[in-house]
């Protein structure tokens, strides 16, 4: 485990300890484990995304593709660029440091383009604010009742809060947190009827298997399913499709923290300031767009996306001659393709609604079949 951080960063996670303590009294002892990471992450002034901490790039706990190389959003530029002409607006959600939109707007140029932020991060929404200067954005604190255009979410679904479960032979349980001698502590409840437990119930699994169930990942992509009137939504994100996602040998599921660089699995340790994250069963999002009335239109690794997309093209515009630009570029690229990276474990999703356009950045590489 790494370092613990400065006195001042531990009595914030202090104050959120307490919060949350305070949110399992009220309700008997044991709150799920979805409420649990509501407050660690959301809590207003406190979660891990609502305060102030460095949380993307080389100073926070992680890195992500837009911070790896510019070449991601300029690329998202080009799928963009498809859908524009029959509903000029993009919405981001969750836009992190707004370099995204940065890079995204930067290579559209001149193209007549709205811009809305869904960002319900203030901190997060004040540094995109001087990262987008000079860009026409809009930022947003609720979803609209309506949209048409394109809406992108890049790494937003594996931190939407979500259940664990645990299948025994006496039954389903969801597993929950409790209070033990002042620290945080998992405890098991029977779980007899509801969503969760019908959803758990379809899931083929041995006795002793613990995993999560993303309904509130599932209910967001079909909530954007009723507000896109027309146009395409975008979610990238680490996940697999369902069999692979409840595969034996993930028997204890895929629940992930993020601190400093450092990736570990206990969801306790610093509530506030470290991340809680999942990877994304595909299959339920896929079945929830198109629940939703939307076209599923491409499920694809992020490696076949890009290249499908012309990261490869972007590249070639700069000449090797110029080393000092062209060698992070091509390093960048190949994190973002490679399949030891982020090229093969980052799958892209597509789905459409009232559109003519067939996007080529799902040309190739198409991995419906293991949805």
């Amino acid at each position: 485990m790494p370092s613990l951080p400065e006195p001042q960063a531990l009595e914030h996670s202090d104050r959120l300890q307490a919060l949350i303590s305070q949110a399992i009294a009220d309700r008997g002892g044991w709150i799920s484990f979805s409420d649990f990471m509501r407050l660690a992450l959301y809590a207003p002034g406190l979660g891990y995304y609502s305060a102030g901490s460095a949380k993307f790039g080389k100073e926070g706990d992680f890195v992500t593709a837009p911070e790896i190389s510019p070449l991601f959003g300029r690329t998202l530029a080009r799928f963009a660029s498809e859908w524009l002409t029959e509903a000029p607006n993009i919405m981001e959600l969750g836009a992190g440091t707004g370099k995204l939109a940065y890079d995204l707007l930067s290579e559209l140029g001149g193209s007549p383009v709205n811009y809305f932020i869904l960002e319900v991060s203030a901190d997060l929404r004040s540094r995109q604010q001087e990262t987008l200067k000079g860009f026409a954005v809009t930022w947003l604190e609720t979803l609209p009742e309506q949209f048409e255009g394109i809406i992108i979410a890049n790494e937003v679904l594996d931190a939407v809060p979500f259940h664990v479960v645990c299948w025994k032979e006496s039954g389903i349980d969801e597993r929950g947190v409790c209070l033990k001698e002042g620290r945080f502590e998992w405890r098991d409840v029977p779980l007899r009827e509801g969503r969760l437990y019908d959803a758990a119930r379809e899931i083929d699994v041995q006795p002793g298997y613990v995993s999560e169930i993303q309904l509130e990942a599932q209910a967001l992509v079909a909530r954007l399913g009723l507000i896109l009137k027309r146009g395409a939504m975008l979610f990238i994100d680490y996940g697999f499709g369902r069999r692979e996602y409840y595969h034996p040998q993930r028997s204890q599921g895929t629940l992930m923290c993020h601190y400093r660089h450092r990736a570990h699995g206990d969801p306790f340790f610093l509530p506030g300031l470290q991340d809680i994250t999942t990877h994304i069963d595909f299959s339920a999002i896929a079945e929830a767009g198109i629940d939703a009335g939307l076209k599923f239109i491409g499920y694809a690794n992020q490696a076949h996306f890009l290249i499908n997309c012309g990261i490869t093209e972007l590249l070639g515009r700069v000449s090797p001659d110029e080393p000092q630009i062209y060698l992070p570029l091509s390093s960048g690229l190949q994190r973002l393709v490679s399949p030891s990276e982020m090229g093969e474990l980052f799958k892209v999703m597509g789905f459409s609604r009232e559109s003519a356009v067939i996007s080529s950045c799902f040309s190739l590489g198409d991995k419906s079949r293991l949805l």
